[in-house]
């Protein structure tokens, strides 16, 4: 695969041919060298490349052992792995490698100041590794932590300083951890907006997650006395 990405000529003109044995192969391309029609030769033009965007992704993708298969059978990733957890143990005490192999004194992916630099260090090492097989985005971008990822592989930020920023982000969030909430809505932000009046100083509108996606955040009652609400309407 990397070979056909990286080592060879990309011609327009493109065929494949199927076939279970030799022979069925052989008269596949006996046929397609006298430019005759074959059930088995599949030809076809390649169409123009678009452009490639890189999207980053914020927390909840995570599971556990999610970077073993890959730290196993791509030494690129394996490699940004390593770099990322350099950059990062200093800085927060455990080991990312173990997290993402899924060892079991590895630190907990329970804990929101480990999984977020974990998912940051996964979306760093999977650039890598789109990188090193040829596919190079146009464009990046990130949603919620995933910035920071994205940031990275724009050349915005160097590894060990988008590290600082994300262990630093991932604490002060553990520090507000049970001291308020969020509910997804699916509503346009101003018909939300429109909602929030009668709960002003509790609720507000947190992130807008897409034209009719929207998340609000607030004091944890409030937050589920609305929630009830907006279910009670469907």
């Amino acid at each position: 695969l990397q070979t056909a990405a990286l080592m060879r000529t990309h011609f327009p003109s493109r065929v494949a041919i199927r076939g279970g044995e030799r022979a069925a192969m052989m008269a596949a391309l006996d046929a397609l060298a006298a430019d005759q029609p074959h059930a088995d030769v599949l030809v076809g033009e390649a169409r123009t490349r678009g452009k490639v965007v890189f999207v980053f992704p914020g927390q909840g993708s995570q599971w556990a052992g999610m970077g073993k298969a890959l730290m196993e059978s791509a030494p690129v990733f394996a490699q940004a792995i390593a770099d990322c957890d350099a950059a990062l143990e200093p800085l927060t005490g455990w080991s990312l490698t173990k997290v993402l192999r899924g060892d079991d004194d590895a630190a907990s992916l329970d804990r929101v100041d480990v999984v977020q630099p974990a998912l940051f260090a996964m979306t760093v090492g999977l650039s890598a590794l789109w990188r090193s097989l040829g596919v190079e985005p146009s464009a990046v971008v990130g949603h919620s932590q995933g910035e920071v990822g994205a940031a990275v592989v724009a050349g915005a930020l160097s590894l060990e300083d988008a590290a600082k920023v994300v262990a630093a982000r991932s604490r002060l969030v553990k520090r507000l951890s049970g001291k308020g909430g969020m509910a997804v809505v699916e509503l346009a932000v101003d018909a939300v907006t429109e909602r929030l009046t009668d709960w002003e100083g509790k609720l507000s509108i947190a992130v807008v997650n897409t034209p009719t996606s929207t998340v609000v955040s607030g004091d944890t009652d409030a937050i589920d006395a609305i929630a009830a609400q907006f279910e009670s309407e469907g």
